[in-house]
């Protein structure tokens, strides 16, 4: 199939890992990274390997908006509220790995299918890309009363972006633990942890089922299928233990490692939704040329 081209916006830590990436991927062609300056690791890099490097944002993008079709926004909450509505008038499809929530919020391997038409979509956060898909298993076997998340990240994998974004992260989070994972309630805690040497990406899912007993056997075995679905395009993602039950009440726990492109490997945080970026933009690639050839 020909190649679908895509742009990052975005010349920062994630974007420059994502540039990574795209790099390997059979179906997305990177054309350009868009960034504000022109010193930044990202852009140089960008010029390194031949690809566009635009300097002065979004704003000249859209002086060559022919260089792209898809756009990763890989800035912050609150600049994506003006790119969306830039990007949405360019007819360009966005893939937005900020918090800011505009487009249906989106899990791979939990509804993507359900939103391949759509115009824009939201990655939720590291925290729900992680997390989200154990709710949302052990819902599939058992309604889920209440989960409760608590993502638990190295303080040096939290960039400015991260911080700045930790009021819309507990919230969109929360949001995706009810819309996409089933929960009946919803909460999200995150943790700046400041050890060394940084600690990987760790997560905790707390949920409580309807019924006095949980199914154990039943759940174990949807908790872990799901865990495969999710190495399928992030291999560091694993179970730390077997699920503990009590009575309704069952935990999980999770650890999440890079790949390394170009973030360490501590900041699974960042990585996973890099690669959740890039499986959602390949099978929104796949259905548009399906649709051609159809």
């Amino acid at each position: 199939m020909n190649k679908v081209k895509v742009a990052v916006l975005g010349s920062g830590n994630i974007g420059t890992d994502l540039m990574l990436k795209l790099g390997r991927s059979p179906v997305l062609e990177l054309t350009a990274v868009i960034g504000i300056d022109p010193q930044s690791d990202g852009l140089k890099k960008a010029r390194e390997l031949g690809y566009v490097a635009i300097d002065n944002g979004i704003d000249g993008f859209l002086e060559r908006p022919e260089l792209a079709d898809i756009i990763f926004d890989a800035t912050s909450a609150k600049a994506h509220i003006r790119h969306a509505k830039l990007l949405k008038k360019a007819g360009k499809k966005v893939i937005d790995l900020t918090p800011a929530a505009i487009g249906p919020i989106v899990v791979p391997p939990v509804n993507l299918h359900d939103h391949l038409n759509a115009e824009n979509i939201n990655l939720i956060t590291c925290g729900g890309q992680a997390t989200i898909p154990i709710v949302h298993a052990i819902h599939q076997v058992q309604p889920v009363d209440y989960a409760e998340i608590v993502a638990t990240i190295s303080s040096k994998s939290a960039g400015p972006g991260t911080r700045a974004n930790i009021d819309e992260f507990t919230q969109t989070t929360s949001r995706g633990i009810e819309e996409v994972g089933g929960a009946k309630k919803g909460k999200a805690i995150i943790i700046l942890n400041p050890a060394e040497p940084p600690i990987l990406m760790r997560d905790t899912v707390h949920v409580m089922v309807e019924g006095k007993q949980a199914k154990q056997e039943e759940i174990i075995a949807s908790i872990r299928a799901m865990e495969t679905k999710v190495q399928a395009y992030v291999p560091g993602y694993r179970l730390r233990q077997e699920p503990i039950f009590d009575g309704s009440s069952v935990t999980v726990f999770i650890e999440v490692e890079g790949a390394g492109d170009y973030l360490p490997v501590y900041s699974g945080n960042l990585d996973i939704m890099t690669a959740a970026s890039v499986k959602v933009a390949e099978e929104w690639a796949k259905h548009r040329v399906a649709n051609i050839v159809g």
